[in-house]
């Protein structure tokens, strides 16, 4: 049978990066192996469910590259693929599970489990169900179900020996069996739990490998006897090892961003994302990290996931982010920058190809902006960077303290000798020479000819044309900026000091 793998997660809001490391180690399982990737939305927990938060989903998913084979917003033969849709499918097979002694209805109330979990707290006892109803006759079933009691449906676990599980990562795993719960398979509503519906689900829908997090493994004998008690085959069972944060602790919000949708949000590239999270575990064999999706669909290889916890390093990440910054085309780095640039509201748009500066009303082309974001391509971290490098090309008056255009040991006055000199000889290079090879001759050979110090001449002229102490070089910036801006830039600067 060929690979068939499903990422199924619940409605509960934004993407988890761990659940994206799954998602993709899942989806590149199937991918490496020439199988299908399935989506399912596992929403039976209905008090956390969030609107909208399955398009969400679906939507965030697609933005880092992965498309699903089947799935509610795909179809497929093996539908619905929505838990909810299939309350009936699970209510026959609870009732299968009955008539083969691998579950019990339990009739307690929630009043009696409260009372029972309190007493085995002060007795210091684990707190787990004491099967209470585990072993009622036909007959006070029958009452009981005549008098209209509420229940629920427990797993029968067996009450000694060892269970005994594998794990595609960790191999063997042995449970003492008279730890585990007689936990509930369906609620009192009939909606099933998580434990119950996704064992039907991943066997009807012919899954050859349940792959998920090891925070699942407590869980994993449950799931190995719910198999067993049906008389199913069970399929693969790989529990991707744990993230933890750079100080040894599980990620949480509190400890920094955890939700793609905000790495997203931050600038980060989707490739960017990919190439760091399937690190997370996994290790290629020829040991070149940097690795497009193309290739990791070819070359991930299941057997090279590793047991140990894997460290989520956000500077890692930053230099994956900047290695595929620095090796994008200029248009499409402007593309992914312009909806920063405009909700900074330093530009907006005019057309397709115009965009109108806010603070002077000046319309500039495309070609401009690229110029203006590829002076920082080699720089940026995340692509939200470029707002805050760059806004000085969008501003009409710099705003920077005079002394700033002093470099080292010079004087006033000779900084404003300096750039006014040097203002003088721009002023005569032609508008379409204008560019920052014929900028750095003309500059070099008056520095030379002068018997000047090059940081005196070029410290002002790019301190005059940014306003700061650190920028993109200023033959560059001045090439960008035009002849005209850049020699009105100059003289308020020459004013200024």
């Amino acid at each position: 049978m060929s690979v068939r793998v499903r990422f199924a997660p619940s409605p509960t809001g934004f993407l988890h990066i761990g659940s994206l490391r799954t998602a993709l180690f899942t989806y590149l399982i199937a991918k490496s192996g020439g199988g299908k990737c399935i989506l399912r939305i596992e929403d039976t927990d209905q008090e956390r469910e969030v609107e909208g938060a399955v398009e969400s989903l679906i939507e965030i998913l697609r933005w880092v590259g992965i498309v699903f084979d089947e799935g509610p917003h795909v179809g497929g033969n093996y539908g619905p693929y929505t838990q909810t849709e299939r309350v009936d499918i699970y209510d026959k097979y609870a009732r299968i599970l009955l008539e083969k002694d691998g579950a019990y209805r339990c009739f307690c109330t929630p009043e009696r489990l409260k009372e029972m979990r309190e007493e085995q707290r002060i007795n210091k006892l684990p707190t787990r169900y004491d099967r209470r109803c585990r072993n009622l006759t036909d007959a006070e079933i029958s009452e009981r179900l005549e008098s209209g009691e509420a229940f629920v449906i427990r797993q029968k676990m067996p009450l000694d020996g060892d269970v005994v599980v594998y794990d595609g990562i960790q191999g063997e795993i042995r449970f003492d069996a008279s730890h585990l719960d007689d936990h509930v398979l369906v609620k009192s509503n009939g909606i099933p739990t998580y434990q119950f519906a996704n064992v039907v689900d991943d066997h009807l829908m012919e899954i050859t490998h349940v792959t998920r997090a090891d925070e699942w493994i407590p869980s994993f004998p449950k799931n190995v006897l719910l198999y067993r008690a049906f008389g199913w085959d069970m399929p693969e069972f790989v529990h991707y090892p744990v993230i933890l944060n750079k100080g040894g602790g599980k990620l949480s919000k509190r400890h920094g961003d955890v939700m793609v949708e905000e790495f997203r949000d931050k600038g980060y590239l989707p490739d960017a994302l990919v190439n760091f999270c399937v690190l997370l575990g996994w290790h290629p064999k020829d040991d070149n990290e940097i690795l497009s999706f193309h290739e990791l669909e070819r070359n991930f290889d299941m057997k090279s996931i590793g047991a140990s916890a894997a460290i989520f390093d956000t500077d890692k990440l930053d230099y994956f982010n900047g290695y595929y910054i620095r090796h994008m085309l200029p248009n499409d780095l402007l593309s992914v920058c312009l909806p920063y640039l405009i909700n900074a509201d330093l530009i907006k748009a005019v057309n397709d190809d115009g965009f109108e500066i806010v603070k002077s009303g000046k319309v500039v082309g495309r070609n401009y902006l690229e110029g203006v974001v590829a002076l920082e391509q080699e720089r940026i971290k995340k692509i939200s960077d470029v707002v805050g490098a760059v806004d000085f090309f969008f501003v009409d008056e710099l705003e920077y303290a005079p002394e700033l255009l002093i470099w080292k040991k010079m004087t006033a006055g000779e900084a404003r000798t300096n750039l006014d000199n040097l203002l003088k000889i721009l002023d005569a290079v032609p508008v379409d020479s204008w560019n920052a090879a014929v900028l750095e001759e003309v500059i070099g050979n008056h520095i030379k000819s002068a018997g000047l110090n090059v940081g005196s001449v070029l410290w002002p002229f790019r301190v005059s044309l940014t306003g700061r102490k650190a920028s993109p070089g200023a033959f560059e910036v001045a090439s960008v900026l035009g002849k005209e801006e850049t020699l009105r830039r100059m003289g308020k600067a020459i004013k200024q000091v």
